[in-house]
């Protein structure tokens, strides 16, 4: 059931999920097995052999998360950062490079700068907020990968991915997009032109701060006639590199995935209105959120996105150390890494999920404070931010 005219909601619950032909099962099987019996030398029973090649529960994920994205093809792994790398080294070649946001996720930096330049790609940074920086940084002939964030991790920038698809197609560049803040239900970024779109399902699709996974899902109409096989590419380096999702990961997430309709409305609710109560306080200098009329990206966003997500970053008056007191003194906010869960998180990024870029270009602000806003009750999450700022 992935017919692209059924809703969001539907397809969460029914893509890749069929009720068991045995049983009639409503809920996916965990296949915890490593092989499968074959009738005959290569008799496959629906092309499984060997779990790290496919595995039905996995399979059921892969369905659901490509039809929620509107794909040709998606593929569990073990982790986001290990569907990166995947994605990756699929597409580039040493001597290649590839762009990636000025203020990118710490570990997507990390990768790239300290194991894919290793073997001999190259990259350069960009604003992902303004599409002339994007092309300004493009290599003709060598350029093969644009890599967006929108929002950006931690500073919620925007990028207009239509355009950006645009000017990386025109150069012979896939456009791949990281969709882990705004989640398939919030943005469709292969609507928009983007190649390929990949999700660390740790954060909003597994919702619930229990599992570590991540996906890539690949286009049906691929911008670049180069990497029209860009699918086969990725399904081939899964296999070889083998860090796929396992069966109960697998599972968990596709249960998570049929209340990310639900959880995400509740998460941009709250956020608007934590966001609200930031505003009025004297001692928050900055807040960087894209529902704000303010926010540069605001417009883009309002265009692209259905609302403007559960994430969240400010600065406060005082300074660092000030920053890191008020983190410590929370009650309900939970002091901790990653985001997405139904739990809300605080967070110190320049110490923290982003201290892998400190002395470098995307070192971020040592005074921000970066909010994951979970699903409680909005005035208890707002009475506890309270008392922490006011110490």
């Amino acid at each position: 059931m992935t017919n692209d005219q059924h809703g969001f909601s539907t397809r969460a619950i029914h893509a890749g999920q069929e009720p068991d032909p045995r049983t009639g099962a409503v809920v996916p099987a965990i296949y915890q097995t490593s092989t499968y019996k074959q009738d005959g030398v290569g008799g496959l029973r629906d092309g499984y052999e060997y779990s790290r090649s496919g595995n039905p529960t996995r399979t059921a994920l892969e369905e659901c998360i490509a039809a929620l994205e509107g794909g040709a093809k998606g593929f569990a792994f073990s982790s986001g950062l290990a569907a990166e790398d995947c994605v990756m080294r699929a597409i580039l070649r040493p001597g290649e490079h590839m762009i990636i946001p000025t203020d990118a996720y710490g570990g997507t930096f990390r990768l790239v700068d300290k194991v894919q330049k290793v073997w001999g790609v190259d990259y350069s940074l960009a604003k992902v907020s303004q599409a002339d920086s994007i092309r300004g940084e493009i290599r003709p002939g060598v350029t093969k990968l644009v890599w967006l964030e929108t929002p950006t991790n931690p500073l919620l920038g925007i990028a207009d991915i239509a355009a950006i698809a645009q000017i990386a197609h025109e150069a012979g560049a896939l456009l791949a997009v990281d969709n882990t803040f705004a989640s398939a239900y919030l943005q469709q970024p292969l609507s928009l032109g983007a190649d390929i779109v990949m999700h660390s399902t740790t954060k909003y699709s597994g919702g619930h701060s229990d599992v570590v996974g991540g996906a890539v899902v690949v286009a049906e109409n691929i911008g670049v006639k180069e990497f029209s096989d860009a699918a086969e590419r990725v399904d081939f380096h899964q296999n070889s590199m083998g860090a796929i999702a396992g069966p109960f990961d697998s599972w968990l997430v596709l249960r998570g995935l049929k209340t990310l309709a639900v959880r995400m409305e509740r998460h941009c609710d709250n956020a608007e209105k934590v966001v609200e109560y930031l505003r009025g306080r004297k001692d928050v200098t900055h807040i960087y959120y894209p529902g704000l009329d303010s926010h540069p990206g605001h417009d883009i966003a309002a265009k692209q996105m259905r609302r403007f997500g559960g994430m969240v970053s400010f600065q406060l008056d005082g300074g660092e150390q000030h920053a890191v007191d008020a983190i410590g003194r929370t009650k309900i906010w939970t002091l901790g890494e990653s985001l997405g869960g139904v739990e809300s998180l605080i967070e110190h990024p320049g110490r923290m999920t982003h201290a892998s870029v400190a002395g470098t270009e995307l070192e971020v602000p040592n005074d921000l404070i970066r909010l994951s806003v979970g699903i409680e009750d909005p005035d208890d999450l707002i009475a506890d931010l309270a008392q922490a700022l006011d110490g």
